[in-house]
């Protein structure tokens, strides 16, 4: 049984807590928050062990960090250097990804722990399905169309800007792998909406993407998690041309994410010291499945 901790109780927390759950080879050691008094406004079912600090929570495999990706580098040296692995969703791209990855590699090593990073929808689901696809057309090109539906990341950024009471960002596919970012705020008395729309539209998160900032009384009115993806690469198989390939998916964004997470907390356990990305991981090593059976019905 992996002991494993959940930092953090927000959207993804919370479905991380429901895939423990449903997972036979799990426990659920606890759940960290910077201040515990916040409980039962955070939704932790009761009965949880909550703790502001790891060590409150005795024996722990793997810590999933369910925190903004800006904080993520942080809180992954802070469990790291105690030894317990983890698992983040950081959804930094390029050479973000990069440094934290060469970073991770290095203290896991030195602490003999595993990190395992970007294991969510994007990256995670969209990195393992480009990655196959380059598999089969290695010279080619790929676009991913994400959308119509909310952006966790886009979302959370957006919320921590001051001035912001709360935030929705909703990604719309143009096609060709470009999009739109339609940002819902509401915002707090004595703030300058348009001071916060251009720190919307200049933060890393947007500055690529048309970006349109609107006002409303009531974001939760608009809310909604699901989320959608859609793949292609045309390419070259060998010296044969015209090869297409297409991957499409409707999901609740948190719920897939938070089970890819589950998933690599499980894989962890399995691999050698050291930091990982979705490309890294063998399949086999994030199922809960007997070999035998895993051949049989999945080879």
């Amino acid at each position: 049984m992996v002991n494993a901790i959940i930092v953090g109780y927000g959207n993804i927390g919370k479905a991380v807590y429901e895939a423990l759950e449903a997972a036979p080879d799990m426990h659920i050691a606890g759940v960290v928050l910077r201040d515990r008094t916040k409980t039962r406004e955070k939704g932790v079912p009761a009965g949880v062990k909550i703790a502001e600090d790891v060590s409150e929570l005795g024996a722990v495999d793997v810590a999933v960090l369910c925190v903004p990706s800006r904080s993520v580098p942080n809180e992954a040296v802070k469990y790291l250097s105690k030894g317990i692995r983890t698992v983040d969703s950081y959804d930094l791209h390029g050479e973000a990804m990069l440094d934290l990855y060469k970073n991770l590699d290095e203290l896991s090593k030195k602490h003999n722990s595993v990190a395992v990073i970007g294991m969510g929808l994007d990256p995670g689901v969209d990195t393992l399905i480009r990655g196959i696809f380059e598999t089969a057309a290695p010279k080619g090109i790929s676009y991913t169309n994400f959308g119509p539906g909310m952006s966790m990341g886009h979302t959370t950024v957006v919320k921590s800007i001051e001035g912001v009471k709360n935030a929705l960002s909703v990604t719309l596919p143009l096609g060709a792998g470009l999009h739109r970012r339609m940002v819902y705020v509401e915002i707090l008395d004595g703030y300058d909406f348009s001071t916060i729309c251009e720190k919307v539209k200049n933060d890393p998160y947007f500055i690529k993407d048309e970006t349109h900032v609107i006002q409303t009384e009531d974001v939760s009115a608009l809310q909604d998690m699901g989320h959608g993806m859609n793949i292609i690469r045309k390419g070259v198989s060998g010296k044969t041309d015209n090869q297409f390939f297409t991957f499409d998916m409707r999901v609740n964004n948190p719920a897939v994410t938070a089970q890819v997470m589950v998933a690599a907390a499980r894989a962890s356990m399995r691999l050698k010291p050291g930091c990982y990305t979705p490309l890294d991981i063998p399949v086999a090593d994030m199922l809960y499945v007997g070999r035998d059976e895993m051949i049989k019905r999945l080879v």
